[in-house]
């Protein structure tokens, strides 16, 4: 692990140790104000601290180990030594990543967040459709997996079975960690069910990743708004419900439109199309502040235009393929079934390589612990 890092930690655990000393002196715990401030800020650095005296204590034993394998007589004894060795070098690459985490937090305001995310079909006619329908099924299960809720907001579906568009939340806490990276367009190589001469087709379909906002961030007034109330439908224009349940607001500065016909309920539909509006003027916000502090700068995920092609599913190899890092897997079946691990640890690694990079690179070794997360 990078020296800087060891040093901002260093830091981190003086702070520490002055503040348990600070909780037991009297005229600390007779001010209740204080008393709770330094109690938050110890609970804090707790975890942090115990990671890095853990990692400390492993670095210590790797030591003693690797003189002891120098010294060891007897294939017995060096095979056992060799073992050891082998699940402590893991345990502290399992502890630098926490640390590098910890180091980072505070680089993305979202983490924590639950999410909004919108999958639209794009080139291939229908084959994109049923596309969208594979994915928003692909996302679902890797929810699931990991221990997250999906919500369904709306939906256009075809008469294949497919989808114009879907829109669906994700409420957890690791929702936003786990979902980010995929902002961008999918591409899909197969055979269509529809084609008859057995040609490989490439089709797209966009995902749309958005963090819900807190209240405070959007606000909307009121006057800004249109709202129409409507018959929802089906699949080819036919009608499903015969209240005017469906609504469409039209946020009128920005000329956005949201409809949500989804609930039987007008009142629903009208709760869901707002949460929709919200992430995407707070998605539209954070676009624009992206484009005005960093135009030249692109980080591994590439400009987080919806238009950049982020990912490849082909069918004939079983194989996909992220572009930004150029990461290749040929587990396609087990990828649709939801087992996106692989993908998002691949990923978030680059991610943390990246910030890392980028962070120790400006930032200068000063005291004080500040800095550090």
């Amino acid at each position: 692990m990078n020296e800087l890092i060891l040093k901002k930690f260093a830091q981190l655990e003086k702070r520490f140790l002055e503040i348990e000393k600070e909780l037991t002196q009297p005229e600390t715990i007779s001010d209740k104000t204080k008393y709770q401030i330094l109690s938050r800020e110890l609970s804090k650095l707790s975890p942090i601290i115990n990671s890095f005296r853990e990692h400390r204590r492993i670095s210590e034993e790797l030591e003693k180990l690797q003189a002891v394998l120098k010294s060891a007589e007897g294939e017995e004894i060096k095979s056992l030594v060799e073992e050891e060795l082998k699940e402590l070098r893991e345990k502290k690459i399992t502890l630098e990543e926490s640390l590098e985490t910890f180091f980072l937090e505070g680089e993305d305001p979202h983490t924590g967040r639950d999410i909004i995310v919108e999958i639209r079909a794009g080139t291939g006619g229908q084959e994109s459709s049923l596309f969208v329908a594979e994915l928003y099924r692909m996302y679902a299960k890797f929810a699931n997996r990991s221990g997250l809720k999906i919500e369904h907001i709306d939906s256009h579906p075809t008469e294949l079975g497919g989808f114009k568009e879907i829109i669906f939340s994700v409420q957890g806490r690791e929702a936003y960690s786990l979902f980010k990276f995929e902002s961008g367009v999918h591409r899909v190589q197969r055979v269509p069910v529809t084609e008859a001469g057995g040609r490989i087709h490439t089709s797209a379909v966009s995902v749309v990743v958005m963090p819900e906002p807190e209240d405070v961030e959007v606000e909307i007034d009121p006057k800004d708004l249109r709202i129409d109330v409507y018959r929802s439908s089906g699949p080819g224009g036919q009608s499903v419900n015969t209240t005017d349940s469906a609504v469409r607001i039209t946020h009128l500065p920005t000329n956005m439109v949201v409809t949500c016909q989804d609930e039987r309920s007008q009142i629903k539909n009208r709760a869901k199309a707002m949460r929709v509006l919200k992430a995407r003027l707070l998605d539209l916000k954070l676009r624009e502040q992206k484009n005005r502090i960093d135009q030249t700068r692109k980080s591994f995920i590439g400009t987080g235009d919806r238009s950049e092609k982020i990912r490849t599913y082909n069918f004939p190899q079983r194989r996909v393929t992220d572009h930004r890092i150029n990461f290749t897997l040929y587990k396609l079946e087990d990828v649709l079934e939801g087992d996106l691990t692989e993908l998002v640890k691949a990923l978030q690694k680059a991610e943390r390589e990246e910030k890392l990079k980028h962070k120790l690179a400006t930032l200068a070794p000063v005291e004080g612990i500040e800095e550090v997360g």
